[in-house]
């Protein structure tokens, strides 16, 4: 039985015929020793047919179909042209080795060629991709790599070419950087707090807040010059002027030591980065809630901004947390506590990074497995929405939410909650209803441009309407007259089609009235002839 070998190089598509394989039989390790002696290499295996690609996009394309596991018509038309015919009704007398099996499996379904992939079709395709640029002669050295470079470069660029609006990196990014940025703001405030200490250690007990206390210790400086003037900016930042006035007089009793200017500037110094830090902090977490509105808007409105997007990060992507079943999406971030259970065949963790949302909070001690179960199951359905759905609407989160909301209800105070079929079918109507709104509003706007540029040519305008009014006023007598004399024209030819048909019935009965005087005047004749006879 004959053995073709299917090889894609990045330069077009090849077939190979494996000879003399009595030879080296159906063992793998024989193929191995022959792969590296080309001589050797080349009488098993020979080149029929090769056919390059037409262009680099027409590469891209046969790349991407090869990938996925489809056959191209090219592909076929190569096959059909090169490989021998199979008769109907009879087995083949050969067989087809292909590198990919979903390949093989479509190729041998469309075109019913018999493919096979295994150790031995690898091998030796093995040793086609290293002898390759050999067996092709106007292949020059260098042309490969190139092309290889080339398509390996625009297949990577096309995968990763995707919507930017929905791209769940930045996400990623944005949510380790928040948990560094908290942790970075939280050691730096504690040693602003430190250092200002040690003059001003009252400070302490009266402002709790980090960043209220970096912003007070910036404006205070040196605690010796605290006056009643400082009272009203203390207001301002702290909020209460109980407190302002309390900062001033333990100014003035305070036990700590003097500074000189230099620690005091590098201390303000120190404090304004915590200030800036803190700022930024709050940026970023505004772009992270635009950015999970933009990605993921069900699962934002569902579990919030912060908790979708530590999940998102945690699973790698959003189509890998739409891939995860509920079970596993319940326990994402307790992955050592599971472990560890496993392997002591404990009690297995009940929840992970689900844990921080305000529903498992809300929920009785006993009904905290429950809540996470449940919550999981929404959190799974509203990734997938968000995952495959063209457009993003938070309709099925507000309404996936409102059932967590009951269920919460139901495990309080015994409330039946909503079935999820009706849930469900209510937020499909929304969204249609959503959909049909959007589409009236279009043609609206659109007539409402059209109206405003009609508008904007007549106001455009006006000086040449003043000016030439007498003349528009003579155009429109004149189209007056003009439809008036084409008014009485039609009139008239009506009025002729008229008269022409009354004519015809005069004329008939002129002629009939003829006929009769005719009549009477030969009858006269006649009885004139006859008295002059007698």
């Amino acid at each position: 039985m004959a053995l073709y070998l299917l090889f894609e190089s990045s330069s077009g598509y090849a077939l190979f015929q494996a000879q003399g394989l009595d030879e080296i039989g159906q063992n793998t390790e024989a193929v191995r020793n022959s792969v590296a002696d080309l001589n050797r290499f080349g009488k098993v295996v020979q080149l029929t047919a090769f056919q390059p690609f037409e262009s680099a996009i027409d590469g891209l394309n046969q790349c991407n179909s090869v990938s996925e596991g489809l056959m191209t018509d090219e592909l076929r038309s190569f096959l059909e042209l090169n490989l021998p015919k199979v008769k109907e009704g009879k087995k083949s007398k050969f067989s087809l080795g292909v590198a990919e099996p979903k390949l093989g499996s479509h190729i041998s379904e469309t075109t019913k060629i018999p493919c096979q992939s295994g150790e031995f079709v690898l091998e030796l395709l093995r040793g086609v991709r290293l002898h390759f640029d050999k067996f092709i002669k106007d292949l020059k050295s260098g042309d490969l790599e190139k092309a290889q470079l080339g398509l390996a470069h625009s297949y990577s660029r096309a995968k990763v070419k995707f919507n930017v609006n929905r791209v769940d990196n930045m996400v990623i990014q944005a949510i380790f950087l928040l948990d560094t940025l908290d942790k970075d703001i939280n050691s730096f405030s504690m040693r602003v707090r430190e250092w200002y200490s040690w003059h001003f250690p009252e400070l302490v007990k009266i402002v709790n807040d980090n960043y209220l206390y970096a912003r007070v210790a910036k404006l205070i400086e040196d605690k010796s010059k605290l006056s009643e003037e400082h009272v009203p900016a203390l207001t301002e930042i702290l909020g209460d002027e109980d407190k302002a006035k309390e900062v001033v007089e333990a100014g003035k009793a305070s036990m700590g030591q003097d500074l000189t200017p230099v620690d005091l500037i590098n201390v303000q110094l120190f404090a304004q980065r915590v200030m800036d830090l803190a700022e930024y902090r709050k940026n970023l977490y505004d772009y992270l809630v635009t950015k999970m509105n933009d990605i993921a808007p069900n699962l934002a409105s569902l579990i919030g901004e912060v908790v979708g997007a530590r999940l998102i990060s945690h699973a790698g992507s959003l189509t890998n947390l739409a891939k995860c079943p509920s079970s596993t999406l319940q326990i994402l971030g307790a992955e050592k506590a599971l472990f560890r259970a496993l392997k002591t065949r404990g009690n297995t963790p009940k929840y992970g990074l689900i844990f921080h949302s305000s529903f498992i909070g809300r929920a009785s001690s006993k009904n905290k497995g429950r809540m996470a179960r449940y919550l999981a199951n929404k959190c799974s359905i509203a990734s997938r929405i968000d995952c495959f759905s063209e457009r993003g609407s938070t309709v099925f989160g507000e309404k996936l939410r409102e059932q967590v909301e009951e269920r919460l209800e139901f495990y309080d105070k015994g409330v039946a909650p909503r079935k999820n079929i009706d849930v469900m079918k209510s937020a499909i109507e929304s969204t249609q209803n959503k959909d049909t709104e959007m589409e009236e509003v279009e043609p609206e706007e659109a007539s409402a441009k059209k109206s405003k540029k009609k508008k904007s040519k007549t106001e455009d305008a006006p000086a040449a309407a003043t000016n030439g009014d007498a003349s528009e006023d003579g155009k429109s007598e004149k189209k007056k007259k003009k439809e008036k004399r084409k008014e009485q024209e039609a009139d008239e030819e009506d009025g002729k089609t008229n008269g022409v048909n009354e004519q015809d019935g005069t004329a008939k009965k002129k002629k009939k009235k003829s006929k009769d005087e005719a009549a009477t005047n030969e009858t006269t004749k006649k009885k004139k002839k006859k008295k002059s006879q007698e």
